[in-house]
């Protein structure tokens, strides 16, 4: 059997570290290639779940932003948006089957790498996956009691950035919520990640993206005062653990 690709070297982590003072706008993420290498690709999304309990802190996103949309009696909708492997959704669907509510939803990405390897993993039932764009399914006049991304913002400029918080305003129901979690950039964060990685590159990770496009994602982050600068009316900044923040709008959850 042929052992995995070694993923290739990244910069020192002081090196990286010096590097964050702003944002690194150009950095490319190995997982945004089209070319890329699908196998490397596939191993990634296959690892997302445990490195979404990390860095991401869904359990956290569920209690805050979902469960009390929730009921036992009347399904809602969350559209997930950019949703890669869907890992994010198939946990929310988990855990609201175990407090006995009703839940859809419907997970989209634009890549349709991302959508066949979804596709291919054990069915559940609430789980709506559909290459589509936010644009288009507000076009169709689709609504969603909560909109919701995680880890898409930092691969945004400014217009795209944009464009995603205005289709999420189109796609919310009257009186739900649009939430957008992000890595925050931050030493903290670059350090924590390349430190909590690196016993596992040569192992667990080995043939993924996961290492390396994790540093380069820190470092095209946002800072919370840099969202905040950018964001149009109605929407706010909030901050989460660990170095983690998420963009609000709506009238759920806390300022």
């Amino acid at each position: 059997m042929t052992r995995p690709p070694i993923s290739p070297p990244v910069e020192s982590t002081w090196r990286a570290l010096r590097r964050l003072r702003q944002r690194d706008e150009t950095g490319v993420e190995r997982m945004d290639d089209p070319d890329g290498d699908v196998e490397a690709l596939e191993r990634s999304y296959a690892h997302f779940r445990l490195v979404n309990l990390i860095v991401s802190n869904p359990r956290a996103v569920y209690r805050r932003w979902i469960r009390p949309t929730l009921s036992a009696t009347a399904t809602r909708r969350v559209l997930d948006i950019g949703t890669g492997g869907a890992a994010l959704p198939r946990a929310l669907l988990r855990w609201a089957e175990a407090d006995g509510l009703r839940l859809e939803v419907t997970a989209i990405d634009p890549d349709s790498r991302a959508l066949d390897w979804a596709l291919r993993q054990p069915a559940h039932r609430g789980l709506v996956l559909r290459r589509v764009t936010s644009d288009e399914l507000a076009r169709a006049g689709e609504r969603f009691d909560v909109v919701m991304s995680n880890h898409v913002l930092h691969h945004l400029d400014g217009r795209q950035l944009g464009a995603l918080l205005a289709d999420s305003e189109r796609l919310v129901e009257q009186g739900g919520i649009a939430v957008h979690g992000d890595i925050e950039r931050s030493r903290f964060g670059s350090l924590g990640f390349s430190l909590g990685t690196l016993p596992f590159d040569r192992n667990i990770l080995a043939g993924s993206f996961i290492r390396a496009d994790g540093l380069v994602s820190v470092r095209r982050s946002f800072t919370a005062a840099e969202l905040a600068a950018v964001l149009p009316p109605g929407w706010r900044v909030r901050r989460g653990f660990p170095s983690r923040l998420e963009v609000v709008w709506g009238d759920g959850g806390d300022a």
